[in-house]
């Protein structure tokens, strides 16, 4: 008998989420934030026509996205910051989605949509389904 009060198997799922969702913030923050301008357009073309301002912003958004999905559960430190910042990241996908549907590029948010899917499933997961206890 576990002493959890939550499938084990709920808690792994949302693990494997959060480290999955985690990589993928610390993957595009970092670009945004440490290739040139030239190269993110190549790949983005919105960061070409925005202020280098913003698109370093949205970087350092992702990166702490990411912290906020993994050190608070991993740390076990006020863990219940981690569906806190889950429904961040998913505010900032639905900003992004618009932001990218206004400027006609909506075939493109497939990430957007699908991170904001996983940011929904944690928030929901570590709030109601298995939630982290503090030390």
């Amino acid at each position: 008998m576990t002493d959890q009060p939550y499938p084990k198997t709920s808690h792994i799922m949302l693990w494997v989420v959060q480290v999955l969702l985690a990589l993928g913030l610390v993957y595009g923050g970092a670009m945004k934030l440490f290739l040139p301008i030239e190269d993110l357009s190549a790949m983005w073309p919105w960061t070409g026509e925005v202020s280098s301002a913003f698109v370093k912003l949205t970087g350092v958004f992702d990166i702490v996205g990411a912290i906020g999905l993994i050190l608070p559960a991993l740390l076990r430190i006020k863990p219940m910051l981690t569906p806190i910042a889950a429904l961040c990241v998913l505010v900032l996908m639905i900003a992004a989605g618009i932001f990218h549907m206004k400027r006609g590029e909506g075939p493109q948010t497939g990430f957007t949509v699908i991170f904001g899917i996983l940011a929904a499933m944690i928030a929901w997961g570590r709030f109601k389904k298995a939630p982290i206890a503090p030390q």
